[in-house]
């Protein structure tokens, strides 16, 4: 289901654009003139994911509509934005509830990135007082379940790195859980009261990749009206989260570097350094040895990170886990989606351990999820999972040993898959992919398919 966005400005030429833009990336958009006609929206019942405010306008301004809302516990992500921005102002904006400030003019690819993290930050949060709730744990391993010897092994080491604040290096393929086991050590570690700070590499486009990591001052470039700090700045005394580093620019690498050595950044157009006390754990699905020697990764920078190095197996090397995490997102979802599913069947869970399970834990859950929605009654049978439609296998998949061949046909599978879920919709496709509509465009134009036709 397409997120739901609510833009609040009186200018209608921002309330057209950010509409379209919007709706372009796959968001469900409604657009108003006041905060007032916002507020009536709110308590007539409708709910929305994101709240994108001016702060400037007629009647209720932003902040008072801030304060307005506080109270009716929505959920909602508000992102304020307005053309006289100043750093008191963002404060008071953040105070007052809002999830981020954006300047105008209102750079559309900015924007989208600070959807995505402040969402991003929203569902950690919420996930983590869900486990701490239900769990009574607060020592970082809440989310971590497991009962094999490997995931054994790995939780061991963690326990005994936290401490330190030596870089530590986390490697393994998508979905088998880095993040939650950085979380882990810095839950256990003496920062854990310092803020813990996520950003993905690959999520956030190069051209503001450098300003996101380093801050910037005021007019290091157009549109820098206010200076503005970096994510190293933020995460100081505390801990910072590299995810997908083997995606991280050749040209911003030794810049990383310095800092992993000097401690110390310098924001984009100043000419004085600062000095920061944070703790780097980086996260790959790569094989950073092979990067390396290929040039699209730097050795002084590798052997930098990879002082402290964990390595998480996939999901079908520890199959022992499987039968514990379904019943941990069964209780999950019963609470989430109101339902009162006890179990699942012999014959079900057979599979779900025959099962290879590519992408891991994350795919786990999705089909424990969708079984659950799809179950009309308290036990989830073989037919609820229907896993033979996810499962990627047969002979055709090894008429090459290419990786690049390999990940091509994967790609290409769930690409179609998304747009038979979607109708066709590519918008929707893309949203299931985790794509913009333009990438998705793009790959398909790659594989030989229409731009145009659905």
């Amino acid at each position: 289901m397409a997120a739901k966005v609510l833009i609040i400005d009186d200018e209608e030429g921002v309330r057209k654009t950010l509409s379209l833009n919007l709706g372009m990336e796959g968001y469900e958009v409604e657009s108003v003139e006041g905060a007032d006609t916002a507020l009536n929206l709110i308590d007539s019942g409708k709910n929305y994911d994101f709240i994108i405010s001016d702060i400037r306008m007629p009647g209720t301004d932003g902040l008072q509509f801030l304060k307005e809302i506080k109270g009716r516990d929505l959920g909602s992500i508000v992102i304020m934005i307005s053309a006289y921005g100043t750093v008191e102002t963002s404060i008071e904006a953040i105070k007052c509830g809002a999830s981020d400030y954006v300047n105008k003019p209102i750079n559309t690819d900015e924007l989208f990135l600070r959807m995505r993290m402040a969402e991003e930050r929203e569902r950690l949060r919420r996930e983590n007082l869900l486990l701490r709730k239900g769990l009574g744990k607060d020592d970082g391993f809440e989310a971590i379940v497991f009962t094999s010897d490997k995931m054994g092994g790995v939780v061991d080491f963690v326990k005994r790195v936290s401490e330190y604040k030596t870089t530590v290096l986390i490697t393994g393929e998508s979905g088998t859980g880095k993040e939650l086991i950085a979380h882990a050590i810095h839950a256990r570690s003496p920062r854990k009261d310092g803020a813990f700070v996520a950003i993905n590499c690959s999520a956030i486009p190069e051209s503001l990749l450098e300003s996101e990591l380093f801050g910037y001052v005021k007019g290091a470039f157009s549109g820098a009206s206010q200076s503005k700090r970096g994510l190293f700045e933020e995460a100081n005394g505390g801990t910072l989260f590299l995810d997908e580093i083997g995606e991280f620019p050749i040209h911003l690498q030794s810049k990383l570097l310095r800092v992993l050595q000097e401690e110390e950044i310098r924001r984009l157009g100043d000419t004085k350094t600062i000095k920061v006390d944070v703790r780097i754990i980086a996260a790959t699905s790569r094989d950073l040895n092979e990067d390396v020697k290929q040039g699209s990764f730097r050795g002084d920078l590798f052997y930098r990170l990879n002082v402290l190095p964990i390595h998480i197996p996939p999901l079908r090397e520890r199959k022992d886990d499987i039968p514990i995490l379904v019943d941990y997102f069964i209780k999950k979802y019963n609470g989430k989606l109101n339902r009162f599913v006890k179990g699942v069947s012999q014959q079900a869970m057979s599979e779900l351990l025959q099962y290879p399970w590519y992408g891991n834990i994350r795919e786990l859950e999705n089909v424990v999820e969708r079984a659950m929605i799809l179950c009309d009654s308290n036990s989830l049978d073989r037919v609820n999972f229907n896993l033979k439609d996810n499962n990627i296998q047969g002979d055709a998949w090894f008429d090459s040993l290419s990786l690049d061949k390999a990940w091509q046909k994967l790609e290409k599978a769930y690409i179609e898959k998304a747009l038979l879920e979607s109708g066709g919709n590519r918008t929707q496709a893309a949203k299931l992919l985790g794509l913009s509509r333009r990438s998705l465009l793009y790959k398909l134009k790659q594989y030989g398919y229409s731009e145009e036709e659905d």
